[in-house]
């Protein structure tokens, strides 16, 4: 492009100035301007040289314009025509419909797991359709350890330091973990996964207290071991599955951590660890019969009371104590109608309307004259059997009830009625 770029300069730049060129009176003309003077009435023949109408004095004698057209010399597969981090190679490698094709032009396997890394980033949308064959080309290039170990540390290093990429990454490392093939001395992929992560696991103290750079980094491990411990799927001897027991332990340690150096960045990130995985954590502490979520919310409320955070900060750990206590929001399916009650079913009264009073005070089934309002509602409308919402008359002739009613208008209103008809009458007339 250096080259392409520097001819364009001496030519004058991409949009060089130049003088319009005035061909000959006798130049031949184009195609489509022979065909414009014939249909505009020029004789035969006039199209073969340039004729300029006289019309008068005050106006200048006409010219035809050529603007020259530069051809640029710059290709359109230039560097320049393409956003910043986009991969020409990786985009070419993945339109073709024969999937071995598509890492023949990769010269290493870094290049090539980088791209589908980046791909998979840019089109999470695309892991469903791609991911088998992804895993297949690895089988076919992850042959010894060294690779193994590049391929873990390229998927890590994506997954901690791109915004966003942490579930996708630790979907990732569950699929990977069970398809593929090479098992070396040294350790599988999940175990090697797992001994990366504890590397930056047993830095956490001096990571919770470094500066900011340090810190966004440890949150970003923090959040994709989050991530790992809800997608990382361990099939026991008996098919059943299970979580890592290793991660919850190490989630419980690295809470600890945050909430030791309780500063703003270091308690935003326990909260969304907290808002990611508490329910999870909770109900597998419960089944050891440990109380280890009680230990961390009595932590977060004494950050509240004595930590010097902020108020935006303290606001959010609040918020994540009372999501605690509504059972981190889930909702438990309900009791069958026979059995349920307003005290044992939490959504006996989701299915009633909800009314309002004259001053927009909402009027829902919990109130204790509930019953009887909406009772008396039901009556009323059971009084007009033949009407729809929008007013139309359903009723047929002869309807016992409509007959029955009395349409003769008050004295006061027909006087009034009759005095607006022989006005409206009179303003016709005229």
């Amino acid at each position: 492009s250096g080259s392409a770029d520097e001819q364009q300069h001496q030519a004058g730049g991409l949009f060089p100035q130049q003088e319009p060129l005035r061909p000959p009176k006798t130049a031949p003309l184009g195609t489509g301007m022979a065909e414009h003077l014939q249909k505009t009435g020029f004789p035969p023949g006039s199209e073969d040289k340039v004729s300029v109408l006289d019309s008068g004095p005050e106006m200048a004698e006409p010219q035809l314009a050529v603007t020259s057209v530069v051809t640029s010399k710059l290709s359109v597969k230039a560097p320049e025509f393409y956003p910043p981090g986009y991969n020409q190679n990786f985009n070419e490698n993945f339109t073709d419909s024969s999937f071995e094709d598509r890492y023949d032009g990769y010269l290493t396997l870094a290049e090539y797991v980088q791209d589908f890394l980046n791909h998979l980033t840019e089109q999470p949308g695309c892991f469903e359709t791609e991911i088998e064959h992804f895993a297949e080309a690895l089988n076919g290039w992850v042959t010894t350890d060294e690779a193994l170990q590049e391929l873990v540390e390229l998927i890590y290093q994506q997954a901690t330091s791109v915004p966003n990429f942490s579930y996708m990454g630790a979907r990732l490392c569950n699929y990977l973990s069970h398809h593929l093939t090479i098992s070396p001395q040294s350790g599988n992929f999940r175990q090697l996964l797992l001994q990366r992560c504890r590397t930056e696991y047993e830095n956490r103290n001096e990571a919770t207290k470094g500066d900011e750079a340090t810190k966004k980094q440890f949150h970003s491990f923090v959040l994709f071991l989050a991530e790992l411990y809800l997608n990382l799927e361990i099939k026991g001897t008996r098919g059943q599955v299970t979580r890592a027991e290793i991660l919850q332990e190490g989630l419980r340690e690295l809470l600890n951590a945050l909430f030791s150096n309780p500063v703003d960045s270091n308690l935003i990130c326990a909260v969304k660890l907290l808002k990611l995985t508490g329910s999870v954590l909770e109900d597998a502490w419960k089944e050891k019969g440990k109380n280890d979520m009680e230990e961390v919310i009595q932590r977060i409320e004494n950050v509240v009371l004595d930590a010097n955070c902020s108020r935006d900060v303290k606001h959010k750990l609040l918020k994540l104590v009372e999501l605690r206590s509504s059972n981190w929001g889930r909702v438990h399916g309900t009791t069958p109608h026979t059995e349920a009650t307003p005290e044992n079913d939490p959504n006996y009264f989701m299915n009633e309307p909800t009314f309002y009073t004259s001053d927009g005070v909402p009027f829902t089934a919990a109130d204790p004259d509930y019953q009887e309002e909406y009772q008396e509602l039901l009556e009323r409308e059971d009084l007009f059997p033949y009407y729809e919402e929008n007013g139309a008359d359903l009723s047929g002739p002869g309807d016992m009830y409509f007959d029955e009613i009395d349409d003769e208008m008050d004295p006061e209103i027909e006087e009034a009625y009759e005095k607006f008809c022989l006005e409206s009458e009179h303003e016709r007339k005229q």
